[in-house]
């Protein structure tokens, strides 16, 4: 999907080579063959691994199934149908160095206009999460969690020894209530999941135009959607 010309894929991949991180693990279901002919193309050749469900998991499901691929490490999650533009090497850098000794987990939030949509976080005065709202009609404030996670290692092994956990946020983040730090995102987030807020995003960001294009690229450019998501705009 185009953010101002641009996949969103790509502008999270550029994100995470800008952060050096060398091990990314892509999940696909949905239209996975243009996906993967996405990644094919030269500048993400041998970096990226991906992995298929035909039945999506639930996150914590297919952190689980891919448990070998993530054992011993600190993870990054991303929910990759979001924008997302922060000081993400200020995030990274919390996790490691500012977030509280007993915490395990870090948690991008930012504020929304539309809480009942998302899942509102109550916190400590240590920026600690207590509470946790999950889309609720009426949620205490508008302080949200961005689907966006840095996760030490017991996180995933605790995700390994419970074959009955597959939703990150309904199963997983209330069991670790207290134990979650967050990072406010003060900058731009936000959910492509609608027409309305896929226009929005458009106004979000520019890119610098990349020459020469790629075969990809210029196939891409030729796609009806830029015009359609242009004429609303």
């Amino acid at each position: 999907m185009p953010i101002a010309g641009k996949p969103l894929l790509e502008i999270w991949l550029d994100i995470l080579d800008s952060l050096k991180i060398k091990k990314i693990l892509v999940n696909l279901h949905y239209k996975p063959e243009l996906v993967l002919e996405f990644l094919k193309r030269p500048k993400f050749k041998d970096r990226i691994e991906t992995v298929f469900e035909n039945k999506l998991l639930g996150t914590a499901g297919t952190l689980r199934e891919n448990y070998s691929y993530f054992k011993g490490r600190r993870t990054l999650l991303i929910h990759g149908d979001n924008l997302c533009i922060c000081k993400f090497a200020n995030f990274i850098d919390y996790h490691f160095r500012f977030r509280a000794k007993q915490t395990l987990i870090t948690m991008m939030t930012f504020r929304t206009s539309a809480p009942q949509t998302c899942g509102i976080v109550e916190l400590d005065s240590a920026g600690i999460v207590q509470k946790f709202h999950e889309k609720v009609k009426n949620p205490p404030g508008n302080l949200a969690n961005a689907a966006i996670y840095l996760l030490e290692p017991e996180v995933l092994e605790w995700i390994n020894d419970r074959s009955d956990v597959s939703d990150f946020s309904t199963q997983l983040l209330p069991f670790f209530l207290g134990k979650i730090a967050t990072w406010n995102n003060s900058e731009i987030m936000r959910d492509i999941g609608s027409p309305e807020s896929l226009r929005l995003a458009q106004k979000d960001v520019t890119f610098q135009a990349e020459e020469p294009l790629d075969d990809w690229q210029i196939n891409y450019k030729k796609h009806p959607i830029h015009n359609l998501i242009f004429s609303k705009v």
